[in-house]
């Protein structure tokens, strides 16, 4: 049976990085972003591979040609040895935002920029860049002006990487986004949140939403900062935990939002996507306060089928399409 043209270039994305992880000694995952960077230039730019596996590497490198591949082809088979590699070191913040999730969030930003050619967008915890490459791909025939944070510098290496391979232009800072960035304000913010306690009280002693006592949610002070990183009208779409509502600083969030934003959806995605009820998300869309800018009459409440029910995926999103008609197409909000 042939291979497909994902699993094609999984296999030379894999086989060249362990070559590269055995001959240098180096982690799996950054010896992944190594052959990226080579398959994307166009040459070997490590030092210290002896002439056998250069010749190893250049006869898989010659198996395949990156422009026979489309954008999403080439997304894939990267994310997969991304997977392998994450896989086989777990670590908190090494985690990916999965392709389904992806996907739908694609499609809610799209229907929210539908009125908008170019527009900024920002993910504070960007991690390998697989959720915004995969809105770029998938909003491709828009101006995108794409900002990257993360405080991980083998996940930002992996982000400039698959960026590079996919001719995105993604601006990527290495550094804790909850300090202080230096990135003018976006239209669009998008975070797959990293839920956990936040560290650094002394950092965290600048934001509304700090706890009282004891560590920070990190989840909350990324809400707080994406909030100031946007423009005032613009939409911020979060991945958050069913269960961010019914913790003991639920109560100061709420208050917070009702200050600072318009709530304009909340979008339960299908359990059968998660290990367990847990893990459960949702998709949590706010909007940034402004002059002129008004909330919308109704929020907009859906629980997503199972991907697998088309038909019910199909009303879905029927309502979705009614719903930013009424309130965006027509400038209500």
């Amino acid at each position: 049976m042939r291979a497909s043209p994902v699993e094609t270039l999984f296999t030379v994305f894999n086989e060249s990085a362990q070559i590269l992880e055995n001959r240098l000694s180096v982690p799996y995952l950054e010896a992944v972003a190594m052959t990226g960077e080579n398959l994307f230039s166009g040459s070997i730019r490590q030092n210290g591979i002896d002439a056998r596996d250069e010749k190893r590497l250049e006869n898989l490198y010659g198996t395949v040609r990156l422009g026979d591949f489309t954008r999403e082809q080439i997304r894939k088979a990267y994310q997969l040895a991304i997977l392998k590699g994450m896989k086989a070191n777990v670590q908190a913040n090494h985690q990916m935002t999965p392709d389904s999730i992806g996907l739908l969030m694609s499609y809610f930003i799209g229907k929210f920029t539908e009125n908008m050619g170019t527009f900024s967008i920002l993910d504070p915890a960007v991690g390998t860049g697989n959720l915004l490459v995969t809105i770029l791909n998938q909003l491709s025939g828009k101006n995108i002006t794409a900002y990257g944070v993360d405080i991980d510098d083998v996940l930002i290496r992996l982000a400039y990487t698959g960026a590079n391979l996919l001719h995105h232009e993604i601006e990527l800072f290495t550094q804790d986004a909850l300090s202080q960035l230096f990135i003018d304000p976006v239209d669009i913010v998008v975070c797959d949140l990293p839920v956990g306690y936040y560290p650094n009280d002394a950092g965290a002693a600048d934001y509304k939403l700090k706890a009282d006592e004891g560590h920070s949610y990190a989840h909350h002070l990324f809400i707080e900062q994406s909030l100031r990183a946007a423009r005032p009208g613009g939409f911020l779409f979060f991945l958050i935990p069913n269960g961010l509502f019914e913790t003991k600083e639920a109560p100061k969030l709420r208050r917070f939002l009702k200050e600072e934003a318009d709530i304009q959806a909340i979008l339960q995605l299908p359990m059968t996507i998660f290990k367990n009820e847990q893990a459960a998300k949702s998709i949590f869309v706010i909007r940034k306060k402004a002059e002129g800018v008004k909330a919308p009459e109704q929020v907009l409440l859906a629980s997503l089928p199972s991907l697998s029910n088309e038909g019910a995926l199909r009303q879905l999103m029927a309502k979705m399409d009614a719903w930013c008609k009424e309130n965006i197409q027509s400038g209500k909000i």
